[in-house]
């Protein structure tokens, strides 16, 4: 095999370091998920389900609002000081909400947490360290870390929880934030003095921005990711309560969470594989919306008031299998869809619509679980998807020729990041 067609130890080194760093602040977002709603209560202010929603959330109003911005950042100070300052700020939030009396210093600390917000610098500098041939090849490494990381801690945090404790992973996720600069100082490669970024580019930020936000099969798309993660950070309002008076101690949670999460990612690859058949990919679409509708409009019967572990454990199975479907196929979508010269500025809004939905879904789902218990949180769901299923109608098949090769492209966001930095 040529030099030409397989990555070089410097590029794949490069794309594995990026992989673990990108990997550990996720992990710090989706750990608290199955267990923060419990912990809460035992804070001051906890027992208010729409302030644990906030702390829930914050994380992600903050990425949302600075993810734009801290790519600009990577292009005029260089791309390592841009990580190091996020990966610093994280470290400090977690540690804050580490040590929290209460649940406002929580929110505080959540907020600090997503100012990190260094995804578009991680992108970019993986992009600056490969060869244009090799970078989709090193997104994908990147990409595949937000499902395997999403999987692994939801089974890892209720065990973490009976160990340390919510505290405990909140200062472990400092810890391995910390760990994460070391990486990025002593394995991942010093930018070539020859990546540089076109100015001309960022300078048409703005331009970029009004020519996506006016792109309606690009909006579609946005409104999607948006209504996925909602619906995802709402769902965990309900769910841990759900098991949890089903009779299930917090710290077996796992024991439903990993054989959902293992049976949904066998489950999604037919579609996923039918989707790069040419014209099959929006009828994969539409039945991945529709399973989730399915999902809301049935969790008051499959999670109210229920005393059996079933009933929860076949609705997670149902709504897991298309949201991993949903959250394969969208990005790819974003990177066929966008006009090549436009698809820095699309993931960039992309990334922050997709953080919006989940802030918002779960300082809603909060407020919503708290008067109206399941009900509340399963009726927005019914409406947001309802809405994402009827714009999915308008949507256009990808051309053939992209529909091939999206299999290399799509497994998540990080691939279409590659795009501007070329």
């Amino acid at each position: 095999m040529s030099s030409t067609t397989r990555m070089s130890p410097l590029e794949l080194r490069a794309s594995l370091a990026l992989a673990g760093v990108f990997g550990l602040r996720l992990f710090g977002m989706f750990v608290i998920l199955p267990v923060f709603a419990i912990y809460a209560e035992t804070l001051p202010g906890g027992a208010n389900l729409t302030l644990a929603g906030i702390a829930i959330g914050a994380y992600g109003l903050t990425q949302a609002i600075l993810q734009i911005p801290s790519g600009w950042m990577s292009d005029r100070y260089g791309r390592k000081p841009v990580i190091y300052g996020g990966l610093l700020l994280f470290a400090v939030g977690s540690f804050v909400a580490a040590t929290a009396p209460d649940i406002y210093v929580v929110i505080l600390g959540r907020v600090l947490q997503g100012a990190g917000a260094i995804s578009a610098a991680v992108m970019a500098l993986a992009a600056d360290l490969t060869r244009e041939e090799h970078r989709t090849k090193s997104m994908a490494v990147i990409g595949s870390t937000i499902g395997l990381v999403f999987a692994a801690s939801l089974v890892a945090a209720p065990w973490l929880n009976q160990v340390i404790g919510v505290p405990g992973i909140f200062a472990l996720t400092g810890v391995l934030a910390i760990a994460a600069m070391g990486v990025v100082w002593r394995v991942v490669p010093a930018v070539p003095a020859t990546a540089a970024i076109p100015a001309a580019r960022t300078s048409n930020l703005v331009t970029d921005l009004k020519s996506v936000l006016a792109d309606t099969q690009l909006l579609r798309l946005n409104w999607g990711i948006f209504a996925l993660h909602a619906v995802l950070m709402a769902l965990f309002m309900a769910v841990p309560f759900a098991l949890r008076d089903a009779g299930m101690p917090l710290n077996q949670h796992w024991k439903v969470y990993l054989p959902v999460m293992l049976a949904s990612f066998v489950l999604m690859l037919p579609a996923v594989m039918g989707a790069h058949v040419p014209g099959r990919m929006k009828l994969w679409f539409m039945t991945a919306v529709g399973l989730l509708l399915m999902v809301q409009v049935a969790m008051p019967w499959m999670l109210g008031g229920r005393t059996s572990l079933w009933p929860i454990i076949l609705i997670l199975l149902i709504f897991f299998t298309p949201f991993n479907v949903l959250e394969a196929m969208l990005p790819s979508l974003v990177s066929r869809i966008a006009p090549a010269q436009l698809k820095g500025a699309a993931i960039g809004v992309y990334s922050s619509v997709q953080f919006l939905g989940a802030f918002v879904g779960a300082a809603a789902g909060g407020f919503l679980y708290g008067r109206w218990g399941v009900i509340g949180v399963a009726v927005p769901g019914v409406v947001v998807l309802a809405i994402w299923l009827i714009l999915a109608l308008g949507m256009r098949e990808p051309p053939p020729r992209a529909v091939a090769s999206g299999n290399a492209e799509g497994a998540d966001s990080s691939t279409v990041a590659s795009e501007p930095a070329r």
